[in-house]
């Protein structure tokens, strides 16, 4: 026998895991849409120099890769943003420009495994491509901001940058051709601390523990961030920003960029305390050129960003000589998933169906499934005259799924069946309610029954929907 097991990294998921992850993924998809974003999809598998030499020396240390059958070095994409680049550079000329794509898809890290870090885990990533303008660097924050709304999270903040402000600093110490060393090592603030990183700086970057210091220095102008009052705070850090990279047109540019930033999204109608510009961050990635976000959760900040991009103006210069910048963001499913789960925010349910139907008169099969294409029926309603467009923004189309339990057993034990799987909302009918042609609704919930005519389809309809809102409002209150 072979022992049933997985591999280190990598997982199965279950019901009660997939329910709660779907959810997740469906919110990004309908958050996506709201600004115009269209969905691509990619190769799992690159050529190896499609891959290689784009995130920096630790994404390649990390890269799944071998060679194939037909002796092609290939490599399994670590991220969604490389094959972007490939895939903008060759198709670009179909799509157009700006375009603005997302991408929900799995990839695979051989890193090693901790909280909330997998080597095989989901993105869910969105991006615009072929502008320069800040006015798509602007909408990433909007998109950001509105997702995490749309997720029920209240008490988070997303974190801004402008590689352009640490290149200015770095010009002006005189170490701005060492710049990716150093600011790898400064995107480690947060884990191994102060000491660490300027150590790491000297190491790897060969600058004097003074130069280290002065880095250091524009990172701890962040630190003492109060979101209760982040308009000042952010306006406080600008300012003492300033002087640091003073001299510096670079250190300039991004600055203003930044002050744009947050008049934007504030005449926007985005909270001021979601956002805080944090000199700090500098995003390990080698392709991030200019504007760089970080978002975290205020209950669960160890667990790390949950959210992150930036802007990489030079990255699918390596696979085409037409001019393709980029700016986006991505989803951190499986990271996020795993603190909404330790914040106790998952649904616990694992069933897809909202309404169930117990089969215990052996003889009337027949009826419960014909009670079954009834209620579930209402999702096909008045679609056949519509084009798939009208179907896919037809929200009052909301299906209500169903399910029949597919043995004959006493009425006791299925209701234990049903509400260990977290159904709402139970249909019930034996042999003298089919023949009266009615049934009882009953809320799972609050034990409440009723008894609706099968004869009256949208009182019957109408009834179940009823039920299932007083639910959804329960729940979220």
């Amino acid at each position: 026998m072979i022992q049933p097991r997985t591999l280190k990294g990598f997982r199965d998921f279950l019901p009660e895991a997939m329910m709660p992850r779907e959810w997740v993924i469906d919110t990004a998809r309908r958050v996506f849409r709201s600004f115009g974003f269209c969905p691509i999809d990619t190769p799992t598998l690159e050529y190896l120099d499609i891959l290689s030499g784009k995130g920096g020396t630790e994404s390649d240390k990390q890269l799944y890769h071998f060679e194939d059958h037909g002796g092609r070095q290939v490599g399994m994409r670590f991220d969604l943003t490389v094959p972007l680049a490939r895939f903008a550079a060759q198709h670009i000329a179909k799509l157009g420009t700006p375009f603005k794509r997302y991408h929900i898809a799995t990839v695979w890290r051989g890193e090693n495994t901790q909280r909330g870090r997998y080597r095989e885990f989901m993105q869910c990533d969105f991006d615009t491509i072929g502008t320069t303008s800040i006015a798509a660097d602007i909408e990433t924050v909007l998109v950001i901001h509105d997702l995490f709304r749309a997720l029920r999270h209240d008490g988070f903040t997303i974190h801004v940058n402008n590689r352009k402000v640490l290149t200015g600093l770095l010009e002006n110490i005189g170490i701005a051709d060492r710049a990716a060393p150093v600011l790898r090592a400064l995107d480690k603030l947060t884990k191994i601390g102060h000491d660490k990183v300027a150590q790491e700086m000297i190491e790897n970057a060969n600058i004097t523990s003074r130069q280290a210091r002065d880095v250091l220095k524009l990172a701890e102008i962040s630190e003492s961030f109060s979101p209760r009052d982040a308009g000042a705070e952010n306006q406080r850090i600008l300012g003492a920003v300033e002087p640091l990279v003073e001299g510096s047109e670079t250190g300039q540019a991004g600055l203003a960029a930044l002050r744009e930033l947050i008049e934007a999204t504030d005449r926007a109608g985005m909270p001021p305390e979601h956002l805080w510009i944090d000199v700090s961050i500098a995003r390990g990635l080698d392709y991030y050129t200019s504007t760089v976000y970080e978002t975290f959760l205020g209950q669960l900040p160890g667990i790390g960003s949950v959210c992150s991009g930036g802007r990489y103006d030079n990255l699918a210069g390596l696979y085409t000589k037409q001019p393709l910048p980029g700016v986006g963001a991505s989803l951190g499913l499986d990271r996020l998933l795993a603190a909404m789960d330790e914040l106790g925010m998952l649904p616990r349910t694992i069933t897809t169906a909202q309404v169930f139907i117990p089969f215990f008169d052996k003889d009337r099969l027949a009826d419960y499934l014909g009670l079954a294409a009834l209620v579930r029926g209402e999702m096909f309603r008045d679609s056949g005259s519509q084009t798939p467009e009208e179907v896919a923004v037809d929200v009052a189309a909301t299906p209500i799924n169903v399910e029949v339990f597919p043995e004959p057993k006493r009425l006791g034990q299925q209701l234990k069946y049903a509400d260990r799987k977290g159904f709402r909302v139970a249909l019930i009918a034996g042999s003298r309610e089919l023949d009266n042609r009615e049934c009882q609704v009953k809320d799972l919930a609050s034990g409440g029954t009723m008894v609706v005519s099968l004869d009256d389809k949208e009182h019957l309809v109408a009834t179940v929907r009823k039920v299932l809102e007083s639910n959804a409002v329960e729940r979220n209150t």
